[in-house]
């Protein structure tokens, strides 16, 4: 029970103040000049006032409330290491066990630290959680927080001043851990394919540790070099980036003995590889509006080098013009094809013919060039077929076909065949879905025969129209009609040369992406996305290699003609390596080298300070005979609130009112019966 005063006046206070202010007064003189009768007018005074304001005793009753204790417990992947969850889990039983023999208080348990997709740094953010525990707490409600982890946290302010109540720390692990990990300390997000680029890096140890050791660097899973590093020193590391697009380079040492973890022996860079310009050598036979359709698209790419020589007259039409006028450059051939014929990554013939511009050696050269992995691509019109082809020089061993003569003179529909439906030169090109596909007919076919690698597209009669082949280590591509450019005029409609012509190019020069037979790998979040495009039916799963050393198997399913994806939700940060029959891949889940993993060696000093300035403390858990926990003391106001063995958790007063009951002091015939009594003494006195 709880009992207060209050008053219920039956005028305002303004008007009760003009009323009784002028009275008091008077009676107040009447004390002041000795008057008979002035003590009964004072009597009457207050009664009048006491009926006037009205007093009221108010009954209270109210049930306590429970102070708020929250118990954060750090789930990070730090805690994996050795048997800190089993001391976590423990330790959070043991805790829970001893609250709950005291009714005052309301335990809230938070697990926190986990890694999510909205976690872009893999930070282990206990104070985040902290805050949300008591977003609906008032701050006289909230008795103290205990915090279970390993003591690795990352959101720890600079003060904890606004925090009104003791902060408790119980630590996992153990004092004498003993970790060597390695980091970047330079790594450009960029460089250009071929050329060196130089990194650095810092080998570190948490005891102290020093000497040298041999650091293994890797591009993209395939062992580069072996350095030699030392400990707590920068080093230089200068690497060569094998391809364009995404290049993982990791660097792993070997695990020290009595090392607690080797997660963080392996450090990773993300690198995209950019390549130079692209160097074209195109060289038409003779004007036509093709040529206009290649020239205008490889100019466009801004990846693109092109150098480019049109045969404006053929060297038999002699007509007595000056040499020097029947080029506006001349063609420097030799310059071309023997001295910086391995500079170019494409040479695209467009409508030639041998027709001794080019020395009969030359084609051998180019042939050669092919076998060590150049590429060259065919765009054949009429003069494939004649006499003067270059099919008919030394050039015929690097092509995909011989021609039989034929000019197939008849409008036709270019189509995908089967294997081009999955081909990621000709997969999916605008309109290829309908039948007829939605673009524009041509009207010229070269005939073949014997043809190698493989025809993405055909003709009428299911003639080949676009062979793809390999010859050694270079590719080989073969368009047997020049009628593109009617697409990029848009007769009927047009159709997709750009996409069309700029994949052939691209595959050509081994583009990544437009390999048949890739395998790639890529996190989103904490989530691992496979992607696998293969010429075959059916892809089969994928084995994934987690960070830890845990097997899983993805299963992958057909997206489109040719491709096969799968996505697997994962609850590790690292590298993560993905096979599929003869291909692998790596892919990084999480944040690149994340703070979570920067130090693992369990440490009281983080939240040391934090938790002193609250009056609370910071003591280990582990002991020999298994997890040791101070005892639970309820403590009120400013009191101390740890000890040796012990931790405080402040109790509040703050109650909840449940009912009033309502007691009037000067109501009723009480209060009329005192008024009337003090009147009548006061009429009767001055009456004497």
């Amino acid at each position: 029970m709880n009992y207060a005063l209050s008053f219920e006046p039956l005028l305002s206070w303004p008007l009760l103040a003009a009323i009784l202010v002028p009275l008091a007064v008077i009676v107040l003189a009447g004390l002041w000049l000795r008057q008979r009768g002035a003590l009964f007018r004072l009597a009457a005074l207050a009664a009048l006032a006491a009926a006037l304001i009205n007093p009221v005793l108010l009954d209270e009753e109210r049930d306590p409330l429970k102070s708020v204790v929250a118990v954060i417990v750090d789930r990070s992947q730090s805690q994996d290491i050795g048997a800190r969850q089993e001391e976590t889990s423990a330790a959070l039983a043991g805790l829970q066990e001893r609250l709950a023999r005291f009714k005052q208080f309301e335990v809230r348990v938070i697990e926190a630290g986990r890694a999510d997709a909205a976690d872009e740094r893999a930070e282990t953010r206990l104070f985040s959680a902290l805050d949300g525990a008591f977003r609906d707490v008032p701050p006289s409600r909230i008795a103290g927080a205990v915090m279970i982890t390993d003591g690795q946290v990352h959101d720890v302010p600079e003060s904890a001043k606004n925090f009104p109540a003791p902060l408790h720390a119980l630590i996992t692990g153990d004092e004498d851990e003993s970790d060597r990990r390695i980091r970047f300390e330079n790594a450009p997000r960029f460089g250009l394919v071929g050329k060196p680029l130089q990194m650095s890096y810092r080998v570190l140890s948490a005891n102290g540790e020093r000497g040298t050791v041999d650091v293994r660097v890797s591009i993209n899973g395939q062992p580069v070099s072996t350095e030699r590093a030392v400990i707590g020193e920068e080093m230089v590391l200068d690497i060569v980036i094998p391809g364009a697009g995404r290049n993982i380079v990791e660097l792993a040492i070997d695990a020290a003995d009595g090392e607690i973890t080797d997660t963080n022996n392996r450090a990773i860079a993300i690198l995209d590889g950019i390549r130079e310009n692209l160097r074209v050598l195109l060289v038409s036979g003779e004007p036509h509006a093709g040529e206009r359709t290649w020239r205008n698209l490889l100019k466009s790419d801004a990846s693109v080098d092109l150098v480019h020589f049109t045969i404006l007259r053929p060297p038999e039409k002699q007509d007595g013009t000056p040499i020097n006028e029947l080029s506006l450059i001349a063609f420097p051939t030799r310059e071309l094809f023997v001295e910086k014929i391995n500079d170019f990554d494409l040479i695209i013939f467009d409508r030639y013919q041998h027709r001794d511009v080019l020395p009969i050696l030359y084609y051998d050269y180019i042939a050669e060039y092919v076998e060590k992995g150049g590429a060259l691509l065919i765009a054949a019109g009429p003069e494939y077929a004649g006499e003067q082809s270059i099919a008919r020089t030394p050039l015929m061993s690097a092509l995909p076909a011989m021609p039989t003569g034929q000019v197939i003179e008849q409008a036709f529909y270019p189509r995908l065949t089967e294997l081009g439906q999955r081909h990621p030169v000709t997969r999916g090109l605008d309109g290829s879905a309908s039948e007829p596909p939605h673009w524009s007919r041509w009207f010229r076919l070269i005939g073949i025969d014997r043809p190698e690698g493989e025809a993405v597209m055909k003709g009428p009669d299911d003639r080949p129209l676009l062979l793809l082949d390999r010859k050694g280590e270079g590719r080989v591509g073969m368009l047997l009609s020049d009628q593109g450019w009617l697409w990029a005029r848009g007769f009927e409609g047009g159709g997709p040369h750009v996409a069309l012509y700029r994949r052939i190019a691209h595959w050509l020069m081994k583009e990544p992406e437009l390999e048949e037979e890739r395998l790639t790998a890529g996190g989103r979040g904490m989530t691992l996305d496979i992607i696998r495009q293969t010429m075959r039916d059916e892809a089969g799963p994928a084995q994934v290699i987690m960070p830890s050393g845990k097997t899983l198997t993805v299963p992958l399913a057909s997206s489109s003609p040719g491709v096969f994806t799968g996505s697997a939700e994962v609850d590790e940060i690292g590298l993560y390596q993905i096979g599929n029959g003869d291909l692998s891949a790596l892919a990084h889940v999480g944040p690149v080298n994340a703070p979570e993993f920067a130090d693992t060696v369990s440490t009281e000093e983080v939240l040391g300070p934090v938790a002193k300035e609250t009056g609370g403390s910071v003591r280990r858990i582990a002991g020999l005979t298994g997890v040791s926990l101070p005892g639970i003391v309820p403590v009120r106001g400013a009191s101390n609130a740890s000890g040796n063995d012990w931790i405080g958790l402040r109790t509040t007063n703050d109650s909840v009112l449940k009912s009033v009951s309502r007691v009037p002091l000067f109501g009723g015939f009480f209060g009329l019966g005192l008024l009337l009594l003090a009147l009548g003494s006061m009429w009767y006195r001055e009456g004497r």
